[in-house]
């Protein structure tokens, strides 16, 4: 029988799941055995889990899970070297030269294991089957506009948290905005039709920010761009590839601009690929404004987990995405996760 092993996420801040209750009766009853892992942080509690019908394992447990099972969660492994075995479902962020990414298919080179990566899963056009993307341009547009917002007062933006829904964080951020009057930034999306850039336009349209969309037929001369210096804050929404433009070139700090905000929401700075070359490292939950200079102000925002911001809205969302391919686990030689696999595989040989 299948056996399912949902683990419970190890990281700081993240307090989503790619798995419902609901979610798991149906996979039971197409014959999957599910295993979840006990956790403290979760948004949905365990024993909705249990009522549902699923084995109950302790908290980080997973390394011990039986060998047949297939190891489920969202972000990363603890980084501590070891082996790995067993068939993982996750976010692995190494199939662009990463260096976490090397080390992470070290691992399960060394270990045996194959990693089927969620980014990955993709239907017969090479479409991901299921993305946070949503909100994560959501909640990405609320940290630039508090980052904006904190520059209107001359400070630096302070810890995010998470929220019990969307409707709390626009309370918050309404409530931000009085301080700073009438006026309203202006913002220019670049990915403006992809799920990221619609769930950044979004946000951005309730709070009565003016937004400038632009997608492929806006950037496909390669640049320059200087639209994105003209407006207040950008946001990049574009998956970093070969042959990506690049939007924000390095002597941007020192330009001419109305530019005081750059909210990267795809979040891959450590890739030859990446769009905004005036940092190289992701910003975190704590400080979520990486300051790149300082007269006029420029601020970046890149936290690499912007959905957990909203972990019930985003969990539950995901996961009904992403059900339908974890109820064809039976046979992975076929679909997604033959697709997966051979990525992975490809991965390996280089």
């Amino acid at each position: 029988m299948t056996h399912l092993w949902v683990r419970a996420e190890q990281r700081e801040n993240e307090d989503r799941v790619g798995l419902t209750p609901e979610g798991t009766a149906k996979l039971i009853e197409a014959g999957i055995a599910v295993t979840v892992e006990d956790s403290q942080t979760r948004c949905i509690p365990t024993d909705r889990y249990a009522n549902a019908g699923a084995t109950i394992a302790a908290e980080n447990t997973w390394p011990t899970a039986p060998a047949d099972a297939i190891i489920f969660g969202l972000k990363e492994l603890p980084d501590d070297g070891t082996p790995l075995a067993h068939k993982h479902i996750m976010f692995g962020h190494a199939y662009k030269g990463q260096p976490a990414g090397q080390i992470l298919l070290q691992r399960f080179k060394v270990g045996g294991g194959t990693l089927y990566d969620l980014e990955y899963l993709v239907d017969e056009a090479g479409k991901r089957v299921a993305a946070f993307g949503y909100w994560a341009g959501y909640a990405g547009a609320a940290v630039a506009l508090k980052c904006w917002i904190a520059q209107q007062k001359h400070q630096m933006t302070g810890p995010v948290n998470s929220y019990p829904s969307s409707n709390h964080l626009l309370a918050e951020l309404q409530s931000d905005l009085v301080g700073t009057g009438t006026h309203r930034p202006t913002a220019l999306i670049i990915g403006a039709l992809g799920r990221v850039g619609t769930g950044a336009a979004d946000l951005c349209t309730v709070m009565g920010v003016p937004t400038t969309r632009w997608d492929m037929a806006e950037t496909n001369h390669g640049g320059p761009f200087p639209e994105v210096l003209a407006h207040d804050i950008f946001f990049n929404c574009i998956l970093a590839r070969p042959g990506t433009p690049i939007f924000v070139p390095a002597g941007t700090p020192h330009a001419a601009r109305n530019l005081s905000v750059i909210g990267d929401i795809a979040c891959d700075p450590d890739s030859d690929f990446s769009p905004i070359k005036v940092y190289d490292r992701t910003t975190t939950w704590g400080a979520p404004a990486l300051r790149v200079h300082d007269a006029p102000p420029l601020d970046v925002t890149a936290i690499d987990n912007l959905p957990s911001m909203l972990p019930l809205e985003s969990s539950e969302d995901y996961a009904d995405q992403l059900l339908p391919s974890l109820l064809t686990l039976s046979d992975l030689s076929t679909g997604v996760w033959k697709r997966a696999k051979a990525t992975f595989d490809a991965a390996m040989e280089h």
